[in-house]
């Protein structure tokens, strides 16, 4: 998608060196997604150049995201928007499970074993805004961050693909607990349960991703992208499994050392 197209959706995309950063960029709602938003980053997942190695996610303003852009609940406002929550209960079952999985894949692909994501969050970081930032493997937040889910409270699920990571990071009954109560979740608590990464000062969030980037990048790439690799799917391997699979990674990084070693 070129500039412009991102904007009318409320994005940006900047590539610089092996950093790609994906900005939110509808501060006036604090950063209120869209399906249409959703779809333009799933097409931004699909173009990240193969030799970035930091996916940097943020949103513009004093928030991070505060969520589905309410507008799109609103009957009176957006019956019309097939895209809208009351223009999806007009569809069939397979049509709502087929649009569903395509603002999913605008999640999804923060995961890739390519690279590392980080969602660096302020302010707001409230249903679809919270999913977002469980989906980038990282979380640098600042000592103002909230972070809830909201959909329950409004008789829906959360269905961005915020469940499973949730679960993972904090276990199942505090993740049933912060989604059915939708209670808000701060910085500092955030950090305990390991929600957040690391928990900053704003003023002190470019700087300390600074540092965060150069640590990722200073390993070497492919050693950091089969690591992330064996990780994401350790949970659901057996052990037995799980060792085989180090193996085969070993094997590969043996290859790519000896052949970039000289007189190999």
């Amino acid at each position: 998608m070129t500039p412009e197209e991102l904007a009318a959706v409320g994005l940006r995309y900047d590539v610089e060196g092996v950093v790609a950063t994906v900005t939110l960029d509808r501060p006036e709602v604090r950063n209120a997604q869209t399906p249409r938003m959703w779809s333009a980053l799933a097409e931004i997942g699909d173009t990240v150049p193969d030799d970035v190695r930091v996916v940097v996610v943020r949103g513009e303003g004093r928030s991070f995201s505060s969520g589905l852009d309410r507008v799109l609940l609103d009957l009176a406002k957006s019956a019309d928007d097939p895209e809208s929550v009351v223009g999806l209960l007009t569809r069939s079952a397979e049509e709502i499970s087929e649009t569903i999985d395509r603002f999913q894949k605008g999640f999804t692909w923060l995961r890739d074993p390519r690279f590392v994501s980080i969602a660096v969050v302020q302010g707001h970081a409230i249903g679809a805004g919270f999913q977002l930032a469980l989906s980038c493997d990282l979380r640098l937040v600042a000592d103002d961050a909230l972070f809830a889910m909201k959909e329950p409270a409004l008789g829906l699920v959360p269905d961005l693909t915020g469940t499973k990571p949730l679960v993972e990071v904090v276990g199942y009954s505090r993740a049933l607990e912060i989604c059915a109560t939708s209670r808000v979740v701060g910085a500092a608590e955030a950090l305990e349960i390991g929600l957040a990464n690391v928990v900053c000062a704003r003023s002190e969030l470019e700087a300390t991703l600074t540092d965060l980037v150069g640590a990722l990048t200073a390993s070497v790439a492919g050693a950091v992208r089969e690591t992330k690799a064996l990780l994401i799917g350790a949970s659901a391997r057996t052990l037995e499994e799980q060792r085989r699979f180090e193996r085969e990674a070993q094997i590969r990084r043996f290859r790519e050392l000896a052949a970039l070693t000289p007189g190999s």
